[in-house]
């Protein structure tokens, strides 16, 4: 597991252990798995409609999230 050292916005007190494990990093990369489908799906929707401009950047957003999951996977390997 990877220990980092974060300041906790409740307390405002620095050193606060943080404690990331392979599974929750994959669990974070699944749910940006279904966000990026999710995304996809809204700007195919929006294709040949008259808000076609914003189908392109939900597009544009969708190819982000993809390069986000492939670093999360990396990650996720990382810790392994």
């Amino acid at each position: 597991m990877a220990v980092a050292t974060v300041t906790s916005p409740f307390t405002g007190v620095t050193n606060v252990p943080l404690v990331i494990s392979a599974a929750e990093l994959s669990s974070i990369e699944t749910a940006v798995g279904e966000l990026s489908t999710r995304i996809s799906q809204a700007a195919d929707e929006l294709m040949g409609t008259p808000h076609e401009d914003v189908g392109v950047e939900l597009y544009e957003v969708e190819r982000s999230l993809r390069m986000a999951r492939r670093r999360l996977a990396q990650a996720t390997d990382a810790l392994r």
